[in-house]
C-alpha cells in the first residue's frame, strides 16, 4: 500500500431508488501505482463510472477507504477534500467539450488548471502542450479544436502540476481511431511524470496498453490483470468467494463445482 498512488479497500456503493437498492459497488480492493496506466473494463452497468468518480473525490462511497497520495480522501472536511482534489487529482469526462471552458484558449486552460492546482503555468504548461502536441494550437478556443486535439487538451490540463492521480471516463469513446491513437500516445508519455492514470474504457487499444486491468463484473472485481503471459488474476474475497472470468463461468450453467485440494494445488471442475 505505501508504494501506491491511490487505491481503496472494501468500497461499496449503495443507490437508494423509489424501487429499492442498487448495489453499484461491493467490496472492491484495487492499488494504482505511481507511473502506471490501469484500464477498468466490464459490461456498461458494472460498476467501472461509479468507482471512477469515488476514486476522484466527486462521489462518497457507502462504505470503504479510498486514499490517493497517503491521504484517506472521505475521511477529510468537505471544503479540505476539495481543496486536495484540484491539487492531487485530475480528472477526465467521456465527453471532450466537457472538460473546457468555450471562451478560454488552449494555453489559458493551463493557466486555468495551473491556478486551481497552485503551481506554475509557464514552462510546464508549454512543455505539456509539445508533449501533447497542441503547442501550435495555444491561441486557439475549444471549437477550433477537433475532438482527439480537445480531448489531449484536457489530459495536459489534468496531469499539470504532477497531480498523484488522473481518472478518465472513456476518454476514447467518441473518438475515431486515429484521434484515439494519438491520445493513448499521449496518455503513455504523460505516465512517465509519475501520477497513476486509471482509465474505465470498452477500448481494446486502451487494453493492450495498460500496466494493469481490472475487470468488474456486477460491482465486483471479477479478476485483475497484471501479466498477459500469466493470464488474469481470480479475486478472492474475504468469505473465500472465488470470481471466475466470465469464459469460464460459462463452464458451469448450474452454479455448482466440484473443489478438490491436494498438494499441487486446488482444482475446480464441472460435477
Amino acid at each position: 500500500m505505501a508504494d501506491a498512488a491511490a487505491g481503496c479497500r472494501a468500497l461499496v456503493k449503495i443507490y437508494r431508488t423509489p424501487t429499492g437498492e442498487v448495489h453499484a459497488l461491493r467490496g472492491i480492493d484495487a492499488t494504482f501505482p505511481p507511473a502506471s496506466l490501469s484500464a477498468v473494463v466490464g459490461p456498461s452497468g458494472s460498476g467501472k463510472s461509479t468507482l471512477l468518480s469515488i476514486l476522484a473525490g466527486i462521489e462518497p462511497p457507502t462504505a470503504g477507504s479510498v486514499w490517493v497520495g497517503g491521504t484517506e480522501i472521505w475521511r477529510i472536511r468537505d471544503g479540505a477534500r476539495r481543496r486536495f482534489r484540484r491539487r492531487r487529482i485530475g480528472y477526465v469526462f467521456q465527453r471532450p467539450s466537457d472538460n473546457l471552458v468555450p471562451h478560454l484558449t488552449v494555453a489559458e486552460h493551463l493557466e486555468q488548471a495551473a491556478r486551481l492546482r497552485g503551481v506554475r503555468a509557464s514552462g510546464e504548461g508549454e512543455a505539456l502542450l509539445g508533449a501533447v502536441g497542441l503547442a501550435h494550437r495555444s491561441r486557439h478556443l475549444p471549437h477550433q479544436l477537433s475532438g482527439g486535439e480537445q480531448q489531449r487538451l484536457a489530459f495536459a490540463q489534468a496531469i499539470l502540476g504532477a497531480p498523484a492521480l488522473v481518472v478518465a471516463d472513456e476518454p476514447t469513446a467518441e473518438l475515431d481511431t486515429d484521434s484515439s491513437q494519438a491520445l493513448l500516445a499521449c496518455v503513455g508519455s504523460l505516465r512517465q511524470a509519475g501520477t497513476a492514470v486509471v482509465v474505465a474504457t470498452h477500448d481494446p487499444l486502451v487494453v493492450d496498453i495498460a500496466d494493469r486491468t481490472y475487470h468488474l463484473r456486477h460491482g465486483t472485481l471479477g479478476a485483475e490483470a497484471q501479466d498477459r503471459a500469466e493470464g488474469a488474476l481470480a479475486v478472492i474475497d474475504e468469505a473465500g468467494r472465488i470470481q471466475l472470468p466470465p469464459e469460464a463461468l460459462a463452464l458451469f450453467p448450474h452454479r455448482r463445482a466440484r473443489v478438490r485440494i491436494s498438494r499441487e494445488g486446488v482444482w475446480i471442475r464441472r460435477p
